[in-house]
């Protein structure tokens, strides 16, 4: 959004306002091969290089067209009215243009507001250029200071229009997950960086074409997030980008969708070059998209296909709307800010609220694709729940679920511990990584010692072994070279018995 001078309108064009953000994860193992390897969470979004062979990138998700009358943009007279006073109450004056380009409006819809508040004595022009009302520079009255205030109490959203319900489960409709394209070779390119058992992406396949759920268990430690982070890079790879609205319009209140911190944009040249937002270095290299610009409706934002993480911090707070008591508007819940891309629930079993509590909170959406959502004065109403939900866990799936929430779960995936084999490419990627020379005998070392007498191999041992030889050579001062003292000794500290 446009950057406000005003610390109190700052704090109001925060759409992550009232709800606390999802804590990054810790880092897994790094895993990799060939010449190229990047940490898994680090580098979600970083764009591989396509090979000839490798399919295009689905088309674009067709965006939400521009509205140019007040009756196409499902707002009514008198919303859209009290939005320009609440905006005028807090920047004091502004150009008829800024105006339109606050509320992310045409210019002839915005135009109605000003008649009325004009007519109604709510405002007036202190100045203005002879290129028309858009070069005006409207303000408030006295008598449209006392209606400013009396509307920004009783709701402070002060930014982009909301867009109508309807026209938000239509878009939603036509960016969802399930139906995508997808083929063996694309899922194998999002996962290139990735050392997995063999057949395992030949299984996420068709869950990704239904779009349905996926129940991925098995011990700790041997990449169950990484399949998370797989299907994330391919859909923003491979899925086409999406539309996320700023805010909506549910039961006549206000919901914002829009979070800056979970949404990537990917229009920010293009609102640049038509002023919308300040033209940076950034924005000034951005692609531009293929349909005129001036057909898209600007209330919504492209965005690459979010993928949104919560692990033991999750509560059944957290899937409901999240109220914004002193502004009095709401923010949308975590996975609704995750439609159109993936929602991964990661270490399930650990979160504060009951696996049953909260498996019985996914039944109606699962099986439904909607979700319903109850605002503080008892009403409810229904949102399009369209995505990609992962379940992760590391516990006994018998002791968290029961047949009826499994079968609503159409795909499980287990994730055992690696072979020799997968783990010696592992540990060598690994090394890769940090500059190092492979050491075959140090794999040989960890399975003669612990692996072949009973402790399974972790995927993740290479990475936290590595760590702790670095750190050793560090403090004393000298290179990494690979001896049985040093490997012995690391190995001890990390597979200690408490």
């Amino acid at each position: 959004m446009t950057p406000s001078s005003s610390t109190l309108n700052a704090d109001l064009l925060q759409s992550g306002a009232g709800v606390n953000p999802v804590p990054t994860m810790a880092a897994r193992p790094a895993m990799g091969s060939g010449g190229s390897v990047h940490d898994l969470y680090s580098d979600l979004f970083a764009r591989s290089q396509r090979s000839p062979e490798m399919p295009s990138p689905a088309a674009p998700t067709a965006p939400p067209r521009q509205p140019n009358t007040l009756a196409d943009s499902g707002l009514t007279l008198g919303f859209l009215s009290e939005l320009v006073l609440k905006l005028l109450y807090v920047h004091g004056s502004l150009l008829g243009q800024d105006i339109a380009h606050q509320i992310r409006l045409v210019f002839p819809i915005v135009d109605e507001a000003l008649r009325f508040l004009k007519d109604q004595r709510c405002i007036e022009v202190s100045s203005g250029e002879l290129v028309g009302r858009v070069s005006y520079r409207f303000a408030l009255t006295e008598l449209g200071r006392l209606r400013a205030r009396e509307v920004f109490e009783q709701c402070r959203y002060v930014g982009p229009a909301p867009v109508a319900m309807e026209q938000y489960v239509a878009q939603s409709r036509r960016q969802t997950v399930t139906g995508l394209p997808c083929t063996p070779a694309a899922l194998k390119q999002a996962f290139q960086d990735f050392i997995l058992r063999p057949g395992l992406v030949d299984e996420l396949g068709p869950a990704v074409c239904t779009g349905r759920s996926i129940f991925v268990y098995g011990p700790p430690g041997n990449g169950k997030t990484v399949i998370a982070k797989g299907l994330g890079r391919y859909l923003n790879a491979f899925g086409g980008e999406i539309y996320v609205p700023y805010a909506l319009l549910a039961e006549n209140t206000i919901i914002t969708v829009y979070d800056p911190v979970l949404h990537q944009t990917t229009d920010d040249g293009d609102l640049a070059r038509r002023g919308v937002i300040p033209r940076t270095a950034a924005t000034a290299e951005a692609t531009t998209v293929s349909a005129p610009e001036t057909s898209i409706d600007l209330r919504w934002r492209r965005i690459r296909r979010p993928v949104i993480i919560t692990g033991g911090e999750l509560t059944l707070e957290m899937l409901e709307l999240q109220h914004h008591k002193v502004g009095n508007f709401y923010n949308a819940p975590l996975h609704i800010k995750a439609n159109g891309g993936v929602f991964l629930i990661d270490d399930f079993g650990r979160q504060l609220v009951s696996p049953r509590d909260l498996l019985n909170r996914w039944i109606v959406p699962l099986e439904e694709r909607i979700d319903y959502l109850t605002l503080t004065t008892g009403r409810k109403f229904a949102l399009p729940f369209e995505q990609l939900i992962i379940f992760s866990t590391n516990l006994d799936p018998k002791d968290l679920v029961d047949d009826a929430f499994l079968r609503r779960i159409r795909y499980k995936v287990r994730v055992d511990p690696p072979t020799r084999e997968v783990f010696q490419q592992i540990f060598d990627a690994a090394c890769q990584q940090r500059g190092l020379p492979s050491g075959t005998a140090v794999v040989e070392h960890l399975f003669q010692t612990y692996y072949d007498h009973g402790r399974p191999p972790r995927s993740s041992d290479p990475r936290d072994l590595l760590d702790l030889v670095q750190a050793e050579c560090r403090f004393h001062g000298r290179p990494v070279e690979w001896s049985e003292a040093l490997v012995a000794h690391t190995a001890q500290r990390l597979f200690h018995q408490m």
